[in-house]
């Protein structure tokens, strides 16, 4: 490998968990940055799912203290999770890259336009009421969220979190933290079938998850300095210019 096309790649392993920390939409960058060294769109995108792995666990792990209070609800759709996983993952893996590629700027743009509402779609705080499946609505929305991360993650945090907003009760912490263990059980589901189907990038990830860790440690130095509109303006940035660039590549 090119030593600048793995400077690149640890560069945006940081700059993905930075952004990651603060607002969110770490895998815009590391999508890109590994279609830009030359990897094809759907190795880039399940490889993306490694480098984003190690974040999700360590968001789940700082708020296992609250997901005991709720471990019913998070169990029950951890399963849904999982089957909703493994139907995006097996979808993907059913493309091949120019029937991918097709899709990628149409998925970039209502990603990048999901996650610029963010701010707009976080659930209102309802104190006092614990997280709990209630529903057969929610249910089926965080299946339907679940195949949407297994065949493509960008967005997938802003959009559990709206959904489990409209369809689960609780304040906006529980709600995140549910969001941030169901988001491992997505990954961890969608990476098992992408290292079965051989279509990871192992050098690329082992140098972009370093670069990660460190980024994400940044992040909170970076979140007392830096505005958050500012971060997320660069995210969306990101995800317009790659969608930009998809279209226009063809």
């Amino acid at each position: 490998m090119p030593i600048l096309d793995a400077a690149l790649l640890f560069v945006a392993g940081f700059l993905s968990g930075a952004v990651n920390a603060i607002a969110g939409g770490g895998t815009f960058i590391t999508f890109g940055a590994m279609t830009l060294v030359g990897l094809p769109p759907i190795v880039a995108n399940a490889t993306s799912s490694v480098t984003q792995f190690p974040g999700y666990i360590t968001s789940t792990l700082a708020y296992w203290s609250d997901i005991k209070h709720f471990w019913r609800t998070a169990l029950l759709l951890g399963v849904i999770s999982a089957f909703g996983a493994l139907a995006g993952a097996l979808i993907l893996l059913a493309l091949d890259n120019p029937s991918f590629r097709v899709l990628v700027p149409w998925l970039l743009l209502a990603a990048t336009a999901l996650f610029a509402a963010g701010p707009w779609l976080k659930p209102a705080p309802k104190p006092g009421h614990e997280a709990a499946v209630g529903t057969l609505v929610g249910s089926l929305a965080q299946f339907a969220t679940a195949v949407y991360g297994g065949f493509f993650g960008a967005g997938m945090g802003v959009m559990m979190l709206a959904t489990l907003g409209l369809t689960q009760p609780g304040d906006y912490h529980r709600l995140n933290a549910l969001k941030n263990m169901l988001a491992v059980i997505i990954a961890a589901v969608a990476i098992l079938v992408f290292v079965s189907g051989g279509v990871i990038a192992w050098p690329q990830a082992i140098i972009m998850i370093p670069g990660g860790a460190l980024g994400g440690y940044a992040g909170v130095w970076i979140a007392k300095r830096v505005p958050q509109i500012a971060v997320r303006g660069f995210v969306v940035g990101v995800g317009a210019f790659l969608a930009f660039y998809y279209f226009t590549k063809g």
